[in-house]
């Protein structure tokens, strides 16, 4: 017997990604109320960028769980509004490494205490426990299925 717990309403809602989508969804709206105008599909791919620039776009694409032509567009956009720059990679001239703009750069520590701000809001009232507990689940649901 399968350790399904949840009603076919449940694992659909569960599915779906509700609290991921009203996590987005506050941020986004944090982020406009602050007057930072990117979405956050734009601010997650500066994230990974923020932790590592001159990734590939492939690099990102496994980064963000997101596919070539998402993050051609995504980095379209960004380039676009000077976030981002691309730089051909010196091994191999096919390949465009994605650097930081230095306004993109000085982003990173108003959007982070936004997110940061964003998941308190997020986490009010869920004990130290039930977040450890939570990733643990989590990590464990995404390592059966990768």
């Amino acid at each position: 017997m399968p350790n399904n717990q949840f009603s076919k309403g449940e694992l659909y809602s569960f599915i779906t990604g509700k609290a991921s989508t009203a996590i987005a969804r506050r941020l986004q709206k944090n982020f406009k109320q602050n007057g930072v105008d990117i979405t956050i599909e734009q601010w997650s791919v500066l994230y990974h960028l923020w932790k590592q620039e001159g990734m590939s776009q492939q690099e990102l694409c496994n980064a963000t769980f997101r596919d070539k032509p998402s993050i051609t567009r995504l980095v379209d956009n960004l380039e676009k509004l000077k976030l981002v720059k691309r730089v051909s990679s010196k091994e191999d001239r096919r390949m465009n490494l994605i650097f930081l703009t230095d306004t993109a750069k000085r982003l990173q520590e108003r959007t982070m205490e936004l997110a940061d701000q964003t998941l308190n809001e997020a986490l009010l009232g869920v004990g130290e426990k039930e977040i450890e507990l939570c990733k643990s689940v989590l990590h464990q649901v995404y390592d059966n299925l990768k």
